[in-house]
């Protein structure tokens, strides 16, 4: 169990409120009755957490499958083994259900909802919205919130904040609101919820002392910032500096393919160089529940407060032109073979979004297959960690990595390169191979191409 914190006693800004010290006390004795609503690739680990170290844990989803699947301590997250599910729900550690109403029983709430986008680019708040409705429909005196769904900065107070005061209770007195990004990176096995440091803003002074003294029970690094709006404004940073950098590692890619240079070669020699370069890779587009959205809520605001995000926006585009330049690709390298595109066989390997997870969310290797299907390929896939698949419509079911399937195909591009492949089985057995990840750059041959 981490070590508590000793001190908050003798804190003068909770000393300066009732609520904040009697809900201080429920959390350094672990009393304190813990909800976490959304229980996909953040609200699962970070309940789990929260259980290990003491607190009785409710998750909070509006998907009955997901709720039983952790009611039966079997695991839909691969970041959480089954086993350490199970041993904390017989426990009577965790528990979850589909009720709104639980809300009112729990003396914090985190709230871990998803943020995407509308097909306009926009933001679409409307999960965050049911959040904080449901919330303030049951807000009690001396709760703790706190926001941790990706968003633009303002989103907190100009936004929650006014719903759940709605009630009649007062942010810093009444109940305590703040925002803490997650920074959640699936299937890194180094890099969890327990050891990635926690960014916190808080509405008030009470707010972020309680948030901060809240997470740092679980979690081992605590980053307290002056704002809510600072903290959101940290994981725009964050993601928009990744999706900036993998931009131009696309647009290198673009370049050197018309220079007929090797853009991975080239990258591998650029960071030998122990400063001022930071190596970030091309692939066939962005995917996951962040990189590919955060910059658009950033650039969204921007242009509300009459800022020009030229440099972000231009990312983005770069970025979302990868599946189609992927496909164009495939198209050249079949045509040099004297094949065409239209009734090819072609075999797409991984189609989550990144390396040894399920995450399929935003991936690029579905748009990358489903565009090749809509120009008259005949598209199957392979990937471990997805069985099956909605293709715009269509179910496919993920075949066997086998000589013989491989040896069928007309063309087989790698998409994702998930640790299980068997890479030196897919060099010998394939008639072409159009490798986005590089995975293959240990088993050379005429009938590999790179991006």
């Amino acid at each position: 169990m981490m070590k508590a914190h000793q001190d908050y006693q003798h804190s003068p800004v909770l000393q300066e409120c009732r609520n904040a010290m009697e809900l201080a006390k429920k959390i350094h004795d672990r009393t304190a009755r813990v909800g976490v609503i959304g229980l996909g690739y953040v609200g699962l680990p970070l309940g789990v957490e929260m259980a290990k170290q003491g607190f009785q844990v409710t998750g909070i989803d509006i998907d009955r499958q997901k709720v039983d699947s952790v009611n039966a301590g079997i695991s839909h997250i691969l970041d959480v083994p089954s086993e350490a599910l199970l041993s904390l729900v017989a426990q009577g550690k965790i528990k979850a259900t589909q009720s709104l109403a639980s809300v009112e029983n729990f003396d914090t709430v985190s709230v871990c909802v998803p943020t995407p986008l509308r097909k306009t680019k926009e933001p679409d708040l409307s999960y965050v919205l049911a959040a904080a409705e449901t919330i303030g429909n049951h807000l009690q005196q001396g709760q703790l919130v706190v926001f941790e769904s990706t968003s633009y900065p303002g989103t907190t107070r100009e936004v929650v904040l006014p719903i759940l005061e709605k009630t009649g209770l007062r942010v810093g007195s009444d109940f305590f609101l703040a925002f803490s990004p997650e920074r959640v990176d699936p299937g890194n096995a180094k890099y969890t919820t327990r050891n990635i440091p926690k960014v916190i803003g808080g509405i008030t002074p009470q707010c972020v002392e309680l948030a901060a003294m809240f997470y740092s029970q679980f979690v081992e690094n605590i980053v307290r910032v002056s704002s809510p709006e600072c903290a959101e404004m940290v994981k725009m940073l964050e993601n928009t500096f990744r999706s900036v950098n993998i931009a131009l590692a696309n647009e290198m890619a673009l370049m050197c393919h018309k220079f007929k240079v090797d853009v991975w070669e080239v990258i591998e020699a650029a960071k030998t160089k122990p400063f001022g370069f930071m190596p970030f890779y091309p692939g066939p587009g962005l995917g996951g529940h962040c990189i590919p959205v955060d910059p658009y809520y950033l650039t969204w605001k921007a242009r509300l407060h009459g800022a020009e995000p030229r440099l972000i926006e231009l990312a983005a585009q770069i970025n979302d032109q990868m599946p189609a330049f992927t496909i164009a690709r495939i198209a050249e390298v079949l045509n040099e073979r004297q094949k065409s595109l239209k009734g090819s066989k072609i075999l797409g390997l991984g189609m989550a979004y990144k390396r040894d997870t399920s995450d399929i969310r935003e991936s690029p290797a579905i748009e990358v297959l489903h565009g090749l299907r809509e120009k008259g390929a005949h598209v199957q896939y392979s990937d471990p960690h997805v069985p099956s698949l909605d293709l715009h419509g269509g179910v496919l079911q993920s075949v066997s990595l086998k000589p013989v399937v491989l040896g069928s195909m007309d063309c087989v591009v790698l998409l994702t390169d998930h640790s299980s492949f068997d890479y030196k089985m897919i060099a010998a057995h394939s008639p072409i191979i159009v490798d986005t990840r590089n995975a293959l750059k240990n088993f050379p041959g005429p009938n590999i191409v790179s991006l």
